[in-house]
């Protein structure tokens, strides 16, 4: 039976990272979402890092090679940005044994914050477009203001997807629900 989740995780994170192939609005996307529910959900944690990341990494190169620009998908950035996914997978680990609403709302919040806080760091401190100074540091914050809201949103809408639709999924299929031994693999 664990095949069977183990598949259908798997398989709810790669239609997840498809997702960012459609057009949406910056930064609406399920990638936070898909760590947070790999590291709450696989009862492996080297799956729990390796499939999410991966799915990750499939969609960054068909982003690149589908837009023409293979440094859309892969760029200068991407260990900050796969840095900020696995310490989100880590807070899924945190949400193992706490898998309900107000758990899942407030590490969805938190990696949200995360990720905003990582990667915009990351852009002041690898990127040329803002000083090397304080007053840099603060503007590219500032800057990246507006599209945390969708970022926020987006880690939203899909963490309540991935979780409620594993929930329904194990409500319909008693099989695949994990066993209480496995989280601590």
């Amino acid at each position: 039976m664990y095949q069977l989740r183990f598949l259908v995780l798997v398989g709810m994170i790669l239609a997840a990272a498809a997702i960012r192939l459609i057009p949406h609005p910056p930064n609406f996307a399920p990638i936070g979402a898909m760590a947070l529910f790999g590291g709450a959900c696989f009862a492996h944690r080297r799956a729990a890092f390796v499939v999410p990341l991966a799915a990750m990494f499939l969609s960054d190169l068909a982003i690149g090679l589908l837009s023409g620009n293979l440094s859309l998908g892969l760029h200068r950035l991407i260990p900050v940005v796969y840095g900020s996914f696995a310490l989100i997978v880590c807070l899924g680990f945190w949400l193992r044994t706490r898998r309900t609403v107000v758990p899942i709302a407030g590490a969805a919040l938190a990696s949200s914050v995360l990720f905003f806080v990582l990667t915009n760091f990351g852009v002041w401190a690898l990127g040329s477009w803002y000083p090397k100074t304080w007053d840099g540091l603060v503007a590219c914050y500032v800057a990246a203001i507006p599209f945390f809201h969708n970022t926020f949103v987006g880690d939203a809408v899909y963490t309540t997807v991935l979780f409620g639709g594993l929930a329904l999924a194990e409500k319909g299929l008693p099989a695949l629900r994990e066993p209480a031994l496995a989280l601590s693999k």
